[in-house]
């Protein structure tokens, strides 16, 4: 029983008492007396059921605030977890704005930056990018209200005071209830040493393929047609720009669904793909076009085009491409790996 109405009862209780006071006064005082009990006996059993009732709420209250004081514990437990696992994580941990603001960082995150911890919050993410990148960078951020699942990004910081470095961003927009973005969780890696060995060994995987002293890449790679998967839009523009700079006429989609329409219409040269893709990858979409080479009698080259250290050429090789490079490889590199595998190479005298 809530207060207002316990107050109510009493308020009902007094009435009763004073309408008694009424009725003595104006009736014979045996009868009187005898109405009297009558109704003192029942005012008295609706205050003991009405105390009865204020118990029960009182014990009830007792154990909502006890099962309350255990979760508001087990919360705070969870929420020191959640500070400490933030707090400590090697990885550097921010919390932005849908703009990319910082409204949290972790010290793994201020050692990186080379910037006090406290001096992270309110700063533009971008301020720390190199700036031959910042557009792209803003571009991401601007495509974040549509996506939906986490984006995995390679790009080039710069800490204060220091060297640039290659850093890879995994992304996981937070969204209420309505769909509506409400802030980014970024994980952030400086993976320059990773970058430095991946070259290493794309140079040595390079020089075992085809040695270069012994091939002369043509100026013009005229006529020559090129399907390109990736579900990146600046990596479509720019791999196509690159191409394009060479004679070669690219066709670049997004998905494997539409490199096998392209597929049914004709055979390109060259295709060449991402290999993490959202619905799809690039291990479904050589298996599918190994799949219509065999009904067609096709012979298509193949080539991996890959954006994370995790992927090893030898996965590749294996699913069926004969050649990988990393995406951020030399201008240069991706030519000469088209033109190979187009076979437009020529014998150097």
């Amino acid at each position: 029983m809530s207060e207002e109405e316990f107050t109510h009862t009493i308020q009902i209780i007094r009435q009763q008492i004073e309408a008694l006071y009424g009725y003595i006064d104006s009736t014979p005082i045996q009868e009187q007396l005898s109405n009297t009990m009558e109704e003192i006996g029942a005012s008295l059993a609706n205050l003991q059921l009405l105390d009865e009732q204020r118990q029960a709420s009182l014990e009830l209250m007792a154990i909502i605030q006890e099962e309350l004081l255990s979760q508001n514990e087990y919360l705070a437990t969870e929420r020191q977890d959640y500070f400490d696992l933030f707090k400590f994580a090697p990885d550097a941990y921010l919390v932005t704005n849908p703009q990319g603001m910082i409204l949290k960082a972790n010290q793994a995150a201020a050692d990186l930056f080379n910037v006090p911890q406290q001096f992270l919050q309110g700063k533009p993410l971008v301020n720390f990018i190199v700036e031959t990148q910042r557009s792209v960078f803003r571009t991401k951020l601007n495509n974040l209200p549509r996506i939906n699942f986490v984006e995995e990004w390679e790009i080039s910081m710069c800490p204060r005071g220091g060297q640039p470095i290659e850093t890879s961003f995994s992304v996981t927009p937070v969204r209420d209830p309505k769909g509506a973005l409400l802030s980014l969780r970024i994980i952030i890696r400086d993976i320059t040493k990773y970058k430095q060995k991946l070259e290493q060994v794309q140079y040595s995987d390079t020089q075992q393929q085809l040695p270069l002293a012994a091939v002369e890449i043509p100026r013009s790679l005229d006529g020559l047609r090129v399907l390109f998967v990736d579900d990146e839009t600046d990596a479509r523009e720019f791999i196509t720009t690159v191409l394009e700079q060479h004679g070669i006429s690219v066709t670049a989609v997004a998905t494997v669904a539409e490199a096998l329409e392209v597929l049914e219409q004709s055979r390109p040269d060259v295709l060449l793909s991402d290999i993490r893709m959202p619905d799809e990858d690039g291990y479904a979409l050589i298996k599918k076009v190994r799949a219509i080479e065999a009904e067609k009698g096709w012979q298509i080259p193949t080539g991996a085009l890959t954006a994370y250290l995790t992927e090893e050429r030898a996965e590749a090789i294996k699913a069926g491409f004969q050649c990988q490079l990393h995406k951020l490889a030399e201008p240069t590199k991706l030519v000469e790996m088209v033109a190979q595998l187009a076979g437009r190479v020529k014998s150097k005298k």
